[in-house]
């Protein structure tokens, strides 16, 4: 029996069955995590350097 291979993804994950709720929290934060940790980094950096330009110019 051969399937699509469109339908491959949803057959991976009805082999893994459903996640535990903390499965699902920990896949999200694994997924999210370092764009949110990202986007904080380049906002302070951005702050810094706004605070930076602030003084060089008085």
């Amino acid at each position: 029996m051969a399937f699509p291979v469109s339908a491959l993804p949803l057959l991976l994950v009805w082999h893994m069955g459903s996640l535990h709720p903390l499965e699902k929290v920990l896949t999200l934060v694994l997924a999210f995590g370092p764009f949110l940790v990202l986007a904080g980094v380049i906002w302070l950096r951005r702050r810094a350097d706004e605070r930076e330009g602030e003084r060089e110019d008085a």
